[in-house]
C-alpha cells in the first residue's frame, strides 16, 4: 500500500445549495463554481479550491433530479442549515486500505463507483467508501483512479487557514485514522462533542465553516 491518504476535500452540506453558495460568496467575496449533479443520489454541488490540492465541496439537494430511493448522503435531508459534516481522504489503493482497516477492526464500508458530468460536458468518475450521515471525524476514502482531479480544472481558490476537530474520545478518533492509513491535516483532536471547524481566507477576511458559515 502507498503512503498516507491525505485531505482531498471538505464537505459543507446544506438543505439549500443556491442559498448557501450565495451566503458563502457574500462573506468571502468569491463564488464557488458549479460542479455537477450526482445521478441517483439526488444531489448537486459547487466547488472551491483550498490550496495544496484540496477543495471545498458545497453539496445540497438537486431539485431538478428525481427524488432518490433513500436518504441523501451527508444527512442533507435532516439539516436546517449549512454544516461542515465530514471530509474525504484521497488515496490510490482504496481496496487495500479497506482490507487493512477491516483487519484492524474498523469497517469503512464497501467502495462504490460514482460519476458525474461537469458543466463543460466532461465526465468525472471515482470510487469511495460510503460517508456517514453524522459529523464525520473519520473521513470517507476516495480514489479518483485515472480521472483528473477537480482542482486540475482551475477552481477559484481561498486558502485553508486552519482545520480543527473535537471528539468525545480523541484517542479513539486518532486510532480510526491510523487504521485507515490517513494523515489528519489539522490541529490535534480536542475533547468535546463531535465537530469539525475550518477557517478559510476570504477576500473580505477570514470565514469560519462549521455549524453554519460566518465571518471570524
Amino acid at each position: 500500500m502507498s503512503g498516507a491518504a491525505v485531505l482531498d476535500h471538505l464537505v459543507l452540506a446544506t438543505p439549500d445549495l443556491d442559498r448557501t453558495v450565495a451566503e458563502f460568496a457574500g462573506l468571502t467575496g468569491l463564488r464557488p463554481v458549479p460542479g455537477g449533479s450526482h445521478p441517483g443520489r439526488g444531489t448537486r454541488n459547487c466547488l472551491l479550491g483550498l490550496g495544496d490540492g484540496a477543495y471545498l465541496e458545497i453539496i445540497g439537494p438537486d431539485r431538478e433530479a428525481p427524488a432518490p430511493a433513500g436518504p441523501r448522503w451527508f444527512g442533507i435531508d435532516t439539516l436546517s442549515g449549512p454544516c461542515l459534516v465530514t471530509w474525504a481522504a484521497r488515496c490510490t489503493d482504496i481496496a487495500a486500505r479497506v482490507a487493512r482497516a477491516r483487519a484492524a477492526g474498523l469497517d469503512p464500508g464497501t467502495p462504490v463507483a460514482m460519476s458525474r458530468r461537469t458543466p463543460d460536458g466532461g465526465r468525472l468518475a471515482w470510487r469511495l467508501t460510503p460517508p456517514g450521515a453524522a459529523c464525520g471525524l473519520t473521513p470517507f476514502l476516495l480514489d479518483w483512479g485515472d480521472t483528473p482531479h477537480p482542482t486540475a480544472a482551475g477552481l477559484p481558490v481561498l486558502p485553508l487557514l486552519s482545520l480543527h476537530a473535537t471528539a468525545p474520545d480523541p484517542g479513539a478518533a486518532a486510532d480510526r485514522l491510523a487504521a485507515l492509513g490517513v494523515r489528519w491535516p489539522g490541529a490535534p483532536f480536542a475533547a468535546g462533542p463531535a465537530s469539525l471547524t475550518a477557517v478559510v481566507a476570504g477576500h473580505r477576511g477570514a470565514v469560519r465553516l462549521g455549524r453554519g458559515v460566518a465571518a471570524v
